[in-house]
């Protein structure tokens, strides 16, 4: 047993390369808070993410149960784009409850974070019944909507 506990999950956090699309994305489309936005000190971010150079800008975005850390780096020159697929090791997304998944996807559609295949119905499992589609936005972040069976 370990000398310590979890208390709560803090946040999940995504580098983008847009922070304005990403925070209109989870703000308009999905109608999460923007609880704030701010720029972080270079010198203690360089120490605490191990990348030298690092400057960012970091936005807060609340939804429910669940908060979201969204992070635009605004330096060091060299960054790339993690290209993976949902088979690929590492590979990580985040999955939403909706009560309309076609609507989700629709709502979706004008921030650039489009479906990877059809919406499809789950044949096993939890979710046995419901509907269930991955999107993937222009930074390669997958959201996964599940709509419950009814």
């Amino acid at each position: 047993m370990s000398s310590f506990r979890v208390l709560a999950t803090n946040h999940t956090s995504f580098t983008v390369s847009d922070l304005d699309r990403s925070i209109a994305f989870f703000t308009e489309a999905l109608g999460f808070e923007l609880l704030n936005r701010a720029p972080r000190d270079p010198k203690l971010i360089e120490v605490i993410v191990g990348v030298p150079g690092a400057d960012i800008e970091v936005a807060y975005i609340q939804g429910p149960g669940h908060r979201l850390e969204l992070i635009q780096y605004h330096a060091p020159a060299q960054r790339r784009q993690v290209e993976s697929r949902p088979c690929d090791t590492g590979f990580a997304h985040v999955a939403y409850d909706v009560d309309d998944v076609e609507a989700a996807v629709a709502a979706s559609a004008p921030h650039e974070v489009l479906p990877l295949g059809p919406i499809t119905t789950i044949d096993k499992g939890p979710n046995a019944g419901g509907q269930v589609v991955y999107l993937r936005d222009p930074d390669g972040i997958t959201i996964e909507y599940i709509q419950k069976p009814a």
